[in-house]
């Protein structure tokens, strides 16, 4: 006959002893593993949205019309549409918004200044927010609410899952399999 082994009941101090090391797993992979889930939900779902957007505001090698009017569509139209009675500080905008457009996407999927690219988003999400509401006069269907049953609204529902995201790579940094990872480890700084 074969002598089963017999495993002690799982009792209260085995039961805390696994949970406390399954905790200290998790929270040793917590960042490494979210930074990199977060960069390629990012890649998957939002990098093409704002490389296409930036693509909309070129002409050739410069700015287009649709730049500024996107940017500025009040000032735009008031001004009849001619972007050079705009002032310094609207092209520098303009210039700088599209910049990001291109620039911010690029440095979250290469996890490259991964938490000051992801923090540069979040603002970028909120002067793109405003923009909509008070510049484009967006109504409250595509604003949306808070609390409320339909989870789709472009302004406040989605916008907000996509700084959810950004924070959670403000907090985590690129993660695994990042440049920030691999500058650190071989560029160490202290």
């Amino acid at each position: 006959m074969t002598d089963i082994p017999h495993t002690a009941p799982l009792g209260a101090p085995r039961l805390a002893s696994m949970l406390t090391r399954a905790d200290a797993v998790a929270k040793r992979l917590a960042a490494p593993v979210l930074g990199l889930a977060g960069r390629l939900v990012f890649a998957a779902t939002l990098a093409g949205f704002f490389w296409s957007s930036a693509l909309t505001k070129i002409d050739g090698f410069g700015l287009s019309l649709n730049a500024y009017a996107q940017v500025f569509p009040r000032a735009m139209e008031a001004v009849g549409y001619d972007a050079s009675q705009l002032g310094a500080l609207a092209h520098l905008i303009v210039a700088a918004g599209t910049a990001a457009e291109f620039v911010l996407p690029l440095l979250l999927i290469l996890g490259l200044f991964t938490r000051l690219a992801a923090l540069g988003s979040i603002g970028f999400l909120l002067v793109m927010s405003l923009t909509d509401v008070i510049g484009h006069g967006v109504d409250a269907s595509a604003i949306g609410a808070l609390f409320d049953r339909a989870p789709d609204a472009p302004i406040l529902d989605q916008r907000l899952l996509w700084g959810f995201l950004m924070l959670v790579l403000v907090f985590t940094g690129g993660g695994a399999l990042s440049l920030d990872r691999w500058l650190r480890r071989r560029f160490p700084l202290g």
